[in-house]
């Protein structure tokens, strides 16, 4: 597999590493540029890079305490500031749920996924990327994720990064 230069485009707001075709440059200066990231400029900044990867307003950590997600960390691509909704998700209610349950979930438009039937959040997060968080493997804390209201889409390639992306976060998030 041959990569592209870099070269920078402009997304809401921030620059993204991409390649000639507008494309999120891919593995591996994709990770590596991730794992400095985080080391420099820390986890928030790190999620800003993931966020600016994927066409969904939002990227977020979420730590499981019991039965309720807390925000460990959040970006919204439209900055509205309005995001207190987002901080604490009753787990049974969340999408997070299923991916602590069967190690992951893509939904490219939830209104029309029998496997998030039971949140009352199907149809109103209209897409969902989450994938595990663990400090060691079987020992999982929290999810990481990409959301939005609007149904968006992931190819593969992408979605092959995040899970890899997913396990050079936990370092960086902050213990209870």
């Amino acid at each position: 597999m041959s990569f592209d230069a870099p070269a920078m485009a402009h997304n809401a707001g921030s620059f993204t590493p991409c390649g000639a075709k507008g494309r999120p440059i891919m593995e591996p200066l994709a990770l590596s540029t991730l794992e400095s990231i985080l080391q420099t400029q820390g986890l928030t900044a790190g999620l800003q890079f993931l966020n600016d990867r994927v066409p969904h307003r939002f990227t977020g950590i979420y730590r499981v305490d019991g039965q309720v997600l807390h925000n460990v960390a959040v970006i919204d691509k439209q900055q509205s500031g309005d995001i207190g909704f987002l901080m604490q998700v009753p787990l049974g209610d969340s999408f997070c749920q299923f991916v602590l349950r069967d190690g992951q979930l893509v939904t490219t438009d939830s209104a029309k996924d029998a496997r998030v039937d039971a949140s009352p959040f199907k149809g109103v997060m209209g897409s969902y990327v989450g994938l595990p968080l663990a400090v060691v493997p079987g020992e999982l804390f929290g999810t990481f994720c990409h959301f939005d209201f609007e149904p968006q889409p992931l190819d593969d390639a992408e979605f092959e990064f995040l899970k890899r992306a997913a396990r050079v976060l936990p370092p960086f998030v902050k213990p209870a």
